[in-house]
């Protein structure tokens, strides 16, 4: 009886390589032949998962957006006790941010993402669709420490919101080519967040 292969299990394998290969040597470093070896897998396998290369790196794309805004929710969710909206808001910002060592992995695919995407409209929706819900999630934010007191009254939710998701990106690639270094990249974002307490 032939052996069942898990299906979606071998896709995901076959993204990791896409991103390992990605964040070793960049995206001109994705070819099949390369995929396949890095997922332990036959050529055959990833076209049979993978009509083409751009599936291939929109699915790459789609996952690690799904994780950077899952790790973002999860620092929200870290505690059982009511945690203060400057707490949450810090801890949501450096989730977003890549800026930490073990992000340097993600901060590269995700800087060649954001890079490649300027020349490909699929790519660029996922990206439009993963700051739109960044963006939510801040809204939100910002929205309840308004609601407990903790941040200013007159702030616009939404423009805040847009502004903290640009300088989180930003940060990313600053931190990558060496203008900041995670630190002084906390400490921009920490700066800015106090600039919104009452």
């Amino acid at each position: 009886m032939p052996r069942q292969v898990d299906y979606e299990d071998r896709r995901a394998r076959i993204a990791e390589a896409v991103c390992l290969l990605i964040a070793r040597s960049g995206m001109e470093a994705v070819s099949l032949r390369d995929v396949a070896t890095e997922a332990g897998v036959s050529m055959g396998a990833v076209q049979r998962c993978f009509r083409t290369k751009d599936e291939m790196l929109l699915f790459a794309l789609e996952g690690i957006s799904q994780r950077i805004g899952d790790r973002a929710k999860a620092r929200i969710a870290a505690s059982e006790t009511p945690q203060s909206a400057v707490t949450l808001l810090d801890r949501t910002l450096s989730a977003l941010a890549l800026v930490e060592p073990e992000d340097e992995t993600e901060a590269r695919v995700w800087g060649a993402f954001v890079a490649h995407a300027a020349v490909s409209g699929e790519l660029a929706k996922v990206l439009r669709e993963t700051y739109a819900k960044l963006h939510e999630l801040l809204v939100w934010l910002i929205g309840y420490g308004q609601d407990t007191g903790e941040l200013r009254p007159g702030l616009d939710p939404s423009a805040e919101a847009r502004a903290l998701v640009a300088l989180t990106d930003g940060l990313t690639a600053q931190v990558l080519v060496g203008h900041h270094t995670p630190e002084s990249a906390r400490g921009v974002l920490k700066r800015y967040a106090a600039g919104l307490t009452v």
